[in-house]
């Protein structure tokens, strides 16, 4: 039985690929905190709830369940002028 249930999860995102891609990002992300314990470094966001799973995948499947991570769309990037028209009228 896997806990949280997937149905639990999917209610927080648009589809399951979008799930899949949350949280997998999330997991490299707790993957790289525990990493970098040791190293004195603290530029990586620990996990954000408790548990017993050790594993970075559940632990970001948890974090999703208890909305303390949410899915954001990207910004949409600016528009950059062509160079050549800049040149031009100037």
């Amino acid at each position: 039985m896997i806990n949280p249930q997937i149905e639990e999860l999917l209610d927080r995102v648009d589809s399951k690929f979008s799930l899949v891609t949350l949280a997998a990002r999330r997991a490299r992300q707790i993957n790289s905190y525990f990493n970098q314990l040791g190293d004195g470094l603290g530029h990586m966001v620990p996990p954000q709830v408790s548990s017993v799973s050790r594993k970075p995948l559940s632990i970001a499947f948890e974090e999703i369940a208890a909305d303390k991570i949410i899915q954001t769309e990207p910004a949409e990037p600016l528009e950059v002028e062509d160079e050549s028209a800049h040149d031009a009228a100037v």
